[in-house]
């Protein structure tokens, strides 16, 4: 089964007077949906825009895994466990709040910054928070996040070109660029596939592409 979510649906949030724009696929802040709280272990997949010298002051999160994939610019990354970073286009950052961790998000450049940000549900509560980036990833190196049962495949298709969806209780299809083929479905940036039961499933590029499937239990 594939519920196919469109990016015009997303739900708007954020501080457009302070140079922030969130657009929210699940639940998320006062835009609460009992009906679209997760699918799998994602719990948030929002896409944000921060303009030069914008972002997220210190802010606390727990028991989530948290994701963040850039598209444009380059985000300033900076964690209360001591790690200072920047994430680039290309970059898995993830950081694994566990029992509890507080970070800033910023836009520090010249020019604009957007990203794609997914929140996973942990298997397990608690811990002890972690912090990892993958620089380059190339394209069909799969990352893992255990603490999830879940797996992230980055593609990047050219034209023509198709990859399988895993065969997997839950995938979730996020189009960062380009326009795609998923069961019949046409998708485009922002768009996403839920697919539950995934079987024989592959994804035909229209155009040049950019994917984030999840594969989850």
């Amino acid at each position: 089964m594939m519920d196919v979510r469109r990016s015009a649906e997303r739900y708007p949030g954020g501080d457009p007077q302070a140079g922030i724009e969130s657009w929210h696929a699940f639940s998320f802040g006062p835009h609460y949906d009992p009906d679209n709280l997760r699918f799998g272990a994602i719990i948030a997949c929002n896409e944000e825009r921060l303009a030069p010298g914008a972002g997220f002051d210190e802010h606390p999160h727990s028991h989530t895994e948290i994701i963040t994939w850039v598209v444009e610019g380059e985000l300033s990354h900076r964690d209360s466990t001591g790690h200072l970073t920047r994430v680039r286009p290309g970059d898995v950052q993830r950081l694994s709040s566990a029992a509890g961790v507080r970070h800033v998000e910023r836009n520090d450049s010249d020019g604009p910054l957007s990203f794609v940000q997914m929140w996973l549900a942990p298997l397990e509560p608690g811990g002890e928070p972690s912090y990892e980036i993958v620089h380059g990833i190339a394209d069909s190196t799969p990352y893992a996040v255990p603490e999830a049962g879940a797996m992230l495949h980055v593609r990047r298709l050219a034209p023509g070109e198709r990859t399988a969806v895993p065969d997997a209780v839950h995938v979730y299809v996020h189009v960062v660029r380009g326009e795609v083929r998923v069961g019949g479905e046409k998708l485009g940036p922002g768009d996403a596939a839920r697919i539950t039961d995934a079987r024989d499933l592959a994804v035909a590029a229209a155009t040049g592409a950019e994917l984030l499937m999840w594969e989850m239990l």
